[in-house]
């Protein structure tokens, strides 16, 4: 009880100091950039053709800065038998429109069920499973590490947050063998490792990495609570931020917003939830307030997550989405 006083108390000082002092001293960036998260797994959930859907984001959207998956599962389905011709295709469509792309690697990565094992790994040990992870990820950062359009690496996604299905316990030692790894191969590219922007501390995905970043979602679903709201200001997260870098951090160069909500949060998947209610949970008015919710921490770029809702939803008859979408690009 005593800790949990704490962490309740150091919050509302945060949310008083954002407040009070963040908010006269923090600008948004001038250069504020702002991308999505891709990913044809998801899109295909949505009952969407994938390929279409992400050259319309390139073509009609114009979007210029991507972070996309490396799922394990889906390019390594059979031990030692790789297929990376989705991800060549996303790859040489980026470069071809002059898009930045920030590839996350690892196990872990954006998208439910978080942990993309392929099922033979499943019943490997934790160590045997490990070692087939290095050795995956050295064979995506090897096949791409001379593409041009890649600008960053991301290690994981929220690798020492402990969420999501059939995952391993959170292993900072092995993160930090994986980015050992990486910078072996690859010693130019900046690596980012991501956390929960509410529920963590930060203190060892920022220490770990080149570039932190920070999750962003402003209402989601609780089991207890129904749809809830966070209260923290923008400086909330521009206060973290500093003070843990200047603690714990010095090496981290900046913090940007990996993965921005711009799609509503339900326990259930999309699909089972009516497009009604979907439109009400999140409106168009909620993109544009999440988007300058963002901008004001000073961080200069963020990620939206939920592109693919936003064709998902035009095709059910909402294409407010899309358009406001065109107008942030």
């Amino acid at each position: 009880m005593k800790k949990l006083f704490l962490v309740v108390f150091l919050i509302i000082v945060f949310i008083f100091i954002g407040d009070f002092f963040y908010s006269r001293t923090v600008r948004p960036s001038e250069n504020f950039k702002i991308g999505v998260s891709f990913s044809p797994d998801m899109a295909k959930s949505l009952g969407l053709d994938w390929k279409s859907v992400y050259l319309d984001i390139l073509d009609n959207l114009k979007v210029k800065n991507l972070r996309l998956t490396s799922y394990w599962n889906t390019i390594q389905p059979q031990n030692n038998q790789s297929n990376f011709s989705d991800l060549d295709y996303q790859i040489n469509e980026a470069g071809k429109k002059g898009a930045e792309i920030l590839l996350v690697l690892g196990t872990k990565q954006p998208g439910w069920p978080e942990c993309h094992t392929p099922d033979w790994a499943k019943s490997l040990t934790i160590s045997q499973r490990q070692q087939k992870s290095l050795e995956f990820i050295k064979e995506v950062v090897e096949k791409y590490k001379t593409n041009s359009s890649i600008k960053m690496w991301q290690m994981e996604n929220e690798p020492l947050f402990p969420y999501g299905a059939d995952c391993d316990s959170p292993d900072e030692d092995f993160l930090k063998q994986e980015i050992a790894l990486v910078k072996k191969i690859d010693p130019i590219r900046q690596i980012v490792v991501s956390d929960s922007g509410e529920l963590s501390l930060w203190i060892g995905a920022m220490s770990a990495s080149d570039i932190f970043g920070t999750t962003m979602y402003r209402t989601v679903q609780n089991p207890i609570l129904g749809n809830f709201t966070y209260p923290f200001s923008p400086y909330f997260y521009t206060l973290r931020s500093n003070l843990i870098r200047n603690l714990f951090a010095k090496q981290n160069q900046k913090t940007i917003i990996t993965e921005l909500q711009a799609e509503p949060w339900f326990s259930q998947t999309l699909t089972q939830i009516p497009i009604v209610t979907q439109a009400k949970t999140f409106s168009v008015q909620n993109l544009k307030e999440n988007v300058q919710y963002a901008k004001k921490t000073g961080f200069d770029s963020a990620y939206l997550w939920g592109v693919e809702w936003w064709y998902f939803m035009d095709k059910n008859g909402y294409s407010v989405y899309l358009k406001e979408a065109k107008n942030l690009f």
